[in-house]
């Protein structure tokens, strides 16, 4: 006989919102932003109003603790599904103030209007209509008196009947005492069958990261400050995005000021750097690999739960330096200094604009390195060297775009074991040998993908050799990156269209160069035979047509920043295929060199 690994029970809304009052189940996002519309709360009272199910909640039992007294400690039950329903009713029944999208304290205030039955959000207009409630929380009070209420709305509403309006605030009244199925979840369950469960029971088959399991642990813990470290890193990736919210966030938290951690991101609020904006996904996972040597987030959940590896059994003493731990981890990520002097080392990589930035897996494992490198001791130069060449080493070779999670456990274990730099030369020597650079490289800028990363690459080596653009006299690569300068078609779109191509040839990167838009415009549809001559020839006297360059070192220098070949300045203008060809070996040969420089 199979063991039930979960319990189904009903219970009333009431003694659902009691537990959660006195903390017998834990609601990570209680103190996260609330993303239900005023519509969707309206509707969920409406459906309970109705007598219409509303769905299961799903809590997973934290595992039992041993103390270090040797007693065993029950855990909380975490609500994994069912947070917005949980927090909407809070809301609306109880009047409780929620925080929104930009972290400020709302009422969510649902009107009814018990003639017609019908429940809306509240508005002025309803405020000056005698027929609604204004607010149903203080309806459902069992402190207010219903005889009280219906009379005084009868004495100012003379076409409503005293028994009808009576039975229907009654009614409303005990929507408290519906039921809402709760599926509780044991403890021995693992991170993948708990998911499974979820995506199975959840009608949307929403999926849930091993991040958001590792958030609930972290919320549902108060001994170690597991709540604080929540909204850590909670205020830490809201405030990257939007520092503009800290007054916001600081008024509706009383505590922010007077938690030591958390006045320590106070520098987020006048930061506007946009090249990486991390979650609280990359936070752990930057926190966990370079602070636990470990890649997997599963494990990170059962180490804050205690879990002993060996024994299988959990222990305090394993919980409690674990949160340590990441607690250290954390705010490593979010140091000023460590973030702020990461970012200058991507953007001294030529990552001029969020545009350029790839894999956001590549990017953490980046600032991985730094921390790793940072604390052990390491100069500073060298560690600006290694941080570039693990971004672009991982970009060019694809190691993230598979299993990023197994790689970052594969790579961690390695690096324990050997030390960063030695695993890492090794790697560069084992996949980036001639044979890549000659052949390997060249083939993957054979796409018509604007996004492609080995693109995004070309156009970072650009701006780290502070290359102009195509034709421009003046202007550079990064100039135009940053104030969107115009994707050129080297052999114009609808001359190539003319000649039968498809979209996937006259959209080949290796046909596109970055310039400005008069030159573009100019250029327009005109047969590259034509142009590249008048070019040419601007450079010996002739008219300028074609952007400023009159100098022809300065146009074969422009043409080698540009990749492109040499030989059309002497007129050669070969087939479109050919220069496709020869072109994509000479972005391969820049973005070689600017691999090696760094």
């Amino acid at each position: 006989m199979s063991q039930t690994l979960y319990a189904v029970n009903q219970y009333p809304i009431q003694i659902l919102l009691s537990w959660v009052q006195a903390g017998e189940i834990a609601i990570p996002e209680i103190q996260r932003p609330f993303v239900w519309d005023t519509k969707q709360v309206r509707k969920l009272i409406d459906s309970l109003y109705k007598g219409y199910p509303v769905g299961y909640i799903i809590a997973w039992k934290n595992h039992d603790i041993r103390l270090k007294n040797g007693e065993s400690s029950a855990g909380k039950k975490i609500l994994i599904d069912g947070q917005q329903r949980i927090t909407a009713l809070m809301a609306s029944i109880l009047g409780q103030k929620v925080v929104n999208a930009h972290y400020k304290k709302i009422r969510i205030q649902i009107a009814f209007h018990p003639m017609k039955e019908r429940f809306e959000t509240f508005t002025p207009a309803i405020e000056k209509d005698s027929t609604w409630f204004n607010d149903i929380s203080l309806l459902i009070d069992n402190s207010t008196n219903l005889f009280d209420i219906v009379n005084d709305y009868i004495a100012i509403n003379e076409d409503a009947d005293q028994a009808t309006i009576f039975n229907r605030l009654q009614k409303l009244r005990n929507i408290v005492n519906n039921q809402i199925g709760l599926i509780e979840l044991d403890s021995s369950l693992d991170i993948e069958e708990v998911t499974e469960i979820f995506i199975r029971i959840n009608k949307e088959g929403k999926t849930l990261s091993q991040a958001d399991f590792v958030m609930s642990k972290i919320s549902a813990n108060e001994e170690y400050r597991g709540h604080e470290l929540r909204k850590l890193i909670d205020y830490f990736c809201h405030l990257s995005v939007l520092p503009e919210d800290y007054e916001s966030i600081t008024s509706q938290d009383t505590d922010f000021k007077k938690i030591e951690e958390l006045k320590k991101i106070t520098w987020l609020k006048n930061e506007r750097e946009d090249l990486y904006d991390p979650d609280y996904t990359d936070v752990l996972r930057v926190a966990f690999v370079s602070q636990f040597g470990r890649g997997r987030l599963r494990d990170l959940v059962a180490l804050l739960s205690g879990r002993n590896f060996e024994t299988r059994k959990y222990e305090e003493s394993i919980a409690e330096n674990s949160f340590e731990m990441l607690w250290k981890g954390v705010m490593n990520v979010v140091s000023e200094t460590n973030f702020k002097r990461f970012m200058m080392i991507l953007r001294s990589a030529g990552l001029a604009s969020k545009t350029l930035v790839g894999s956001v897996n590549v990017v953490n494992y980046a600032y991985i390195v730094y921390i790793l490198l940072k604390e052990s001791g390491v100069k500073a130069d060298v560690i600006e060297s290694y941080v570039k060449k693990s971004y672009v080493f991982n970009i060019l070779t694809e190691r993230f775009a598979g299993n990023p999670e197994g790689t970052f456990d594969f790579d961690i274990k390695r690096i324990k074991e050997q030390g960063f730099i030695a695993y890492f030369d090794s790697l560069e020597k084992t996949m980036l040998g001639d044979t890549f650079w000659d052949v390997a490289l060249p083939l993957k800028l054979n796409t018509p993908v604007a996004s492609s990363p080995f693109y995004r690459i070309y156009q970072a080596a650009q701006c780290a050799n502070h290359d102009k653009g195509f034709l421009s006299k003046a202007i550079s690569i990064q100039d135009m990156i940053l104030h969107r300068g115009d994707i050129h078609h080297i052999y114009p779109k609808k001359f190539l269209q003319d000649k039968g191509y498809k979209r996937n040839k006259y959209n080949q990167i290796a046909n596109y160069a970055i310039t400005q838009s008069e030159i573009n415009i100019k250029i327009k549809d005109t047969d590259p035979k034509i142009y590249f001559p008048i070019v040419t020839k601007q450079c010996n006297g002739g008219e300028l047509i074609y952007g400023g360059i009159d100098d022809i070192s300065e146009l074969e220098e422009n043409y080698r920043m540009n990749c492109i070949p040499q030989y059309m300045i002497d007129g050669e203008i070969p087939e479109f295929e050919v220069f496709l060809a020869d072109r994509q070996k000479l972005m391969a040969l820049k973005i070689k060199d600017y691999y090696n420089s760094l």
